[in-house]
């Protein structure tokens, strides 16, 4: 995960510039601190959220395992599509090292690291006994210790855990140019009736990733609750806004404009679209934007206070009011991308290419916002 703060330390890098009037660049305690208490709260019930999702899902993968069906994979193909809802509107709270991406023990990586090396994991078209699950030998119980020990194990794109590797225990390969994945609910299957090996330890592998998940998810939520954020709150007004900020530039800018779009974009292979097996991604794409939305006004579910908006607008209204009407604007584009993704990045470039501009246009009037308050967005 790390090489990509490379493009977003170049896309966001700035020099602290100077105003005529120090003073109005200067951000006092009594103006972040509710800003900072609102941005706490979001964070804390989107992920909230995330983890009740999941644990919704867990239950949809305990009764897979235990009863393969096509209705109940079906129901837990959308427990994972709902769960994924909540998690898409947390990514910008990365890039500034908090509870998420912290260098020595955040789980991002462990949670939504893509894209994955299918045959890491399962089967795959030509490979029938690939896969931890198929390497009973070397691997002979598997939890939720192990798919950790395991994740990105000799390189990025062995993932054995998170979202998009029960994704992949979901769906299967992606092999339909016009759809998702088409796994068949025998794979589960004990009783015989399954035409591939190992049924029953692809089923401790979901339940062990779902655990996992879970887990991750529970640490983000108590990181929130006590411990970082009394250090988030007591921070440097500068320090705070400059976090929020860093997030939301950089995840509109080099990751989802960047990354997660235009290389897409630039391929035309559906490989590289984030959520591949299910064909989820354009609303991966929407729920990203909405998250970054979300933060700038101070809103988020029942969440509703003072957000960077606030901040701006005592300064500079036309500023505040132009960021605003951007990210409704990429919002819109974002919701606009006819699905499935994968189509189209070949049959309605135009609208994808509308959705990149609209958010490198916000990113670049993240960078003006930053300019306004004497920050610098490159990670110290």
């Amino acid at each position: 995960m790390k090489p990509r703060l490379l493009g977003i330390l170049a896309a966001l890098t700035l020099a602290c510039s100077t105003t005529d009037d120090p003073e109005d660049a200067s951000l006092s305690a009594d103006e972040v601190a509710p800003v900072a208490e609102t941005y706490a709260q979001i964070v804390a019930a989107s992920y909230t959220d995330s983890r009740t999702a999941a644990e919704a899902l867990e239950l949809a993968l305990d009764a897979l395992v235990a009863d393969p069906s096509e209705a109940t994979l079906e129901a837990a193909r959308q427990a994972w599509l709902d769960a994924r809802e909540p998690y898409g509107q947390t990514e910008v709270y990365r890039f500034y090292d908090g509870p998420i991406d912290n260098p020595d023990d955040g789980p991002e990586g462990q949670l939504n690291a893509w894209p994955m090396d299918e045959a890491y994991v399962d089967y795959v078209d030509g490979a029938p006994d690939s896969g931890i699950i198929n390497d009973a030998t070397t691997y002979p119980t598997i939890d939720a210790a192990l798919l950790a020990s395991l994740n990105e194990a000799g390189g990025e794109t062995n993932i054995s855990t998170g979202y998009h590797a029960i994704e992949f225990l979901l769906w299967g390969q992606d092999m339909n140019p016009d759809g998702p994945g088409a796994r068949a609910a025998s794979d589960y299957a004990t009783d015989g009736s399954s035409t591939v090996d190992n049924p029953e330890r692809r089923g401790a592998y979901v339940l062990a990733a779902a655990e996992l998940l879970i887990s991750d998810l529970s640490g983000l939520e108590a990181a929130w609750a006590s411990g970082y954020v009394d250090e988030f709150n007591s921070a440097d007004p500068q320090e705070v806004v400059r976090r929020i900020l860093l997030g939301m530039g950089s995840l509109s800018g080099a990751e989802l404009a960047g990354e997660r779009m235009n290389v897409a974009l630039e391929t035309m292979d559906q490989e590289d679209e984030h959520s591949c097996f299910s064909d989820n991604t354009h609303r991966d794409i929407i729920n990203n934007a909405r998250g970054i939305e979300n933060v700038y006004l101070g809103r988020y579910g029942e969440v509703d206070g003072p957000g960077i908006y606030d901040l701006v607008a005592a300064r500079d209204p036309s500023l505040a009011d132009r960021l605003r009407d951007e990210l409704a604007a990429s919002v819109a584009a974002a919701e606009a991308i006819p699905a499935p993704f994968d189509r189209a990045i070949v049959d309605h470039r135009e609208a994808v290419q509308a959705t990149i501009d609209a958010l490198r246009l916000q990113a670049d009037t993240i960078v003006e916002v930053a300019t306004l308050f004497e920050i610098n967005l490159a990670l110290e």
